[in-house]
C-alpha cells in the first residue's frame, strides 16, 4: 500500500507543523560510549549508502543541506542525530552495504547499530529506505534480520520513485509488502517517495506525525 490514501488533512497538516519548526544537528556516536542521553521520542532512518538517505532527510524537514552538511569527513560511520521541536530527533544511521569499508570499521559499526537498537527506549521507529528501482537487494537482508532479531518496529521508504512508471511501481510495492509480511516487526504499509519530486514526503511527514502522537 503507498501512502496517502488514509491521512486526514488534519494529520497532512500535523506532520507539515512537525517539520516546519527548526531542525540542526545535534550530536554525532562513533560507539555505544558516546550515544546522547535519550530524551524525547527518536526515529531512524537507515539504508544502502546510495539509497537517497540524505536527499530524503533533506525533503523532510525542508532544509537544503542539512544531511550533508552535518557529514563531515570521519562521520561516515557514526550515527549522526538532529534535534527538532519538541525534543524529537532524526537519528541518520551509516550508509550499509559499503564493500570498501575495512572489515575492522564494519565490526564497530555493526556493534554500534546492534546496541543503538537493542538499548534505545524512546526508538519509535526505523525507517528503511529501498531504492524503488532495485527494491529489496542481498545487502538489504542483514539490515532487515537485525531489526527483525531485535523486534524494533520498521517500516520500508522506497526512494526515488519518480524514476519508475506507475505501473512499475505498483509492481515494486506489491513485491516489497508480499516480502515484509513475513516479519512481524515490520510495518505493513509501503511509504513511497521521491525527493527529486516531493512525492510522497507530505505523507511520510503525516506518517511520522502520526507514530509520535500514538507513541506519547
Amino acid at each position: 500500500m503507498t501512502i496517502g490514501d488514509d491521512f486526514t488533512r488534519g494529520e497532512i497538516e500535523a506532520g507539515r507543523k512537525l517539520f516546519a519548526g527548526a531542525w540542526e544537528f545535534f550530536w554525532a556516536a562513533a560507539s555505544v560510549e558516546t550515544l546522547p542521553p535519550m530524551k524525547g521520542l527518536e526515529i531512524a532512518f537507515a539504508g544502502r549508502s546510495n539509497a537517497g538517505k540524505s536527499s530524503l532527510i533533506n525533503a523532510v524537514t525542508g532544509r537544503k543541506a542539512l544531511a550533508r552538511t552535518s557529514h563531515t569527513p570521519g562521520r561516515t560511520q557514526e550515527i549522526v542525530f538532529f534535534q527538532g521541536p519538541d525534543n524529537m530527533r532524526i537519528a541518520d544511521m551509516p550508509g550499509y552495504g559499503y564493500a570498501e569499508a575495512p572489515k575492522a570499521k564494519v565490526k564497530a559499526w555493526t556493534a554500534l547499530i546492534h546496541a543503538y537498537l537493542q538499548g534505545r527506549a524512546n526508538l519509535a521507529r526505523v525507517y528503511v529506505l529501498i531504492d524503488a528501482r532495485h527494491g529489496i537487494k542481498e545487502a538489504d537482508r542483514p539490515a532487515l534480520e537485525l531489526l527483525k532479531s531485535a523486534a524494533v518496529s520498521h517500516q520500508i521508504v522506497l526512494t526515488k520513485c519518480d524514476q519508475l512508471s506507475a505501473a512499475a511501481l505498483s509492481e515494486r510495492v506489491a513485491a516489497v509488502s508480499a516480502e515484509m509480511a513475513k516479519n512481524a516487526a515490520a510495518f505493513p504499509d509501503i511509504l513511497a517517495t521521491s525527493s527529486r519530486e516531493g512525492t510522497g514526503i507530505a505523507e511520510l511527514r503525516a506518517a511520522i506525525a502520526r507514530l509520535l502522537a500514538e507513541r506519547r
